[in-house]
């Protein structure tokens, strides 16, 4: 007999994460007037369209046993690299952020190639990623460099309309197509099945004639990605480059992933996950922003003790995975002195 399936342990820290968004949404709606709109919740992506483009990037590290500490400064040299050509080299902003793009693509294509094949850990390696990419920003510019490029106002001005009296900025629509293709190779692609192995166990995945190695190195270069796109994302959003852009951003990022359900020992995670855990995030700031009599510190506060309970709920559903179990079998009587 069969017996009944309850739920996964697996999904136990994603559900926590869309409950507690639930709750602190519907909390807000009771509380203040006007908290429940269309448009208020679609905010959530406009205001976080940056971290939720990061926060993709950064699932499929963490997913695969590593980290990326430079995507902060990957973003902010982004900002720079695209303001200063499109207002001091007058390029046309598409081919900017061209540049752009295969900018932070070669940087995490560099970084992953010495982890994999020098061994090296994720952690030093991509905080030397961090330190060169916010050194690069200060030999582009000291100054902050405004944007003023109508192309690019326009691009950065466009809304894209939601039903009645509602809308969703270029950035914000451009974060919701980064999070649906992320879900789609993480899903359904080879890729985003051997990210899974690889985290989940390497020595196996390699066994089973997995591209570990490709696969490890591809990652990063992912990540850099997502890293330049916020970038462009977080100008249009700013409509400037400034070299303290992004300054711990990777913070932020790698708490929204973790708050989403993603273990940090890898092999365990959600695209879905890490933009309910962004949501969470843009909540607790609008809440504050609505109560009126607190400062933006209490964010950090509150991310931080969201952080702890979600690693402790990790912490139990790893210890509740690796917990042997043991048959206890009584001797037999010609085993008896």
């Amino acid at each position: 007999m069969n017996k009944p399936r309850g739920i996964d342990p697996r999904h136990l820290p994603l559900l926590a994460t869309i409950g507690l968004f639930i709750v602190m949404f519907g909390g807000g709606s009771l509380a203040f007037p006007g908290f429940f709109t269309l448009q208020n919740f679609l905010n959530l992506f406009i205001d976080n369209a940056y971290l939720l483009i990061l926060g993709v990037g950064m699932t499929f590290v963490i997913v695969s046993g590593g980290i990326d500490l430079s995507v902060g400064s990957v973003l902010a040299l982004s900002t720079l690299v695209g303001a200063s050509l499109v207002e001091k080299a007058h390029m046309n902003p598409l081919l900017a952020i061209g540049i752009v793009l295969c900018l932070g693509t070669v940087l995490g294509l560099f970084m992953g190639y010495l982890i994999q094949e020098f061994e090296l850990p994720p952690f030093i390696i991509t905080l030397a990623g961090l330190y060169l990419a916010r050194g690069l920003c200060y030999v582009v510019s000291l100054e902050t460099i405004a944007v003023k490029d109508p192309t690019f106002t326009a691009m950065a001005g466009f809304q894209i309309p939601i039903g009645p009296d509602a809308f969703l900025t270029t950035g914000a629509g451009i974060a919701v197509i980064v999070v649906l293709a992320g879900w789609a190779v993480s899903r359904y692609s080879s890729f985003g099945r051997t990210v899974f192995a690889v985290g989940g166990n390497e020595q196996s995945a390699l066994l089973m004639g997995l591209p570990v190695h490709r696969t490890k190195i591809l990652i990063y270069a992912v990540s850099g990605f997502c890293s330049a796109l916020a970038g462009v994302v977080f100008t249009f959003y700013t409509l400037s480059g400034y070299a303290l852009d992004g300054k711990g951003m990777e913070l932020d990022t790698i708490a929204s992933v973790v708050i989403g359900g993603t273990l940090l020992t890898g092999g365990v995670g959600s695209i879905f996950g890490t933009m309910f855990g962004v949501f969470v995030y843009g909540s607790i700031q609008v809440l504050i922003m609505f109560q009126g009599t607190l400062n933006s510190w209490w964010t950090r506060i509150a991310i931080g003790l969201l952080v702890c309970a979600f690693c402790l709920l990790q912490r139990f559903f790893e210890s509740g995975k690796r917990r042997p179990s043991v048959k206890v079998q009584a001797p037999s009587l010609a085993q008896t002195p």
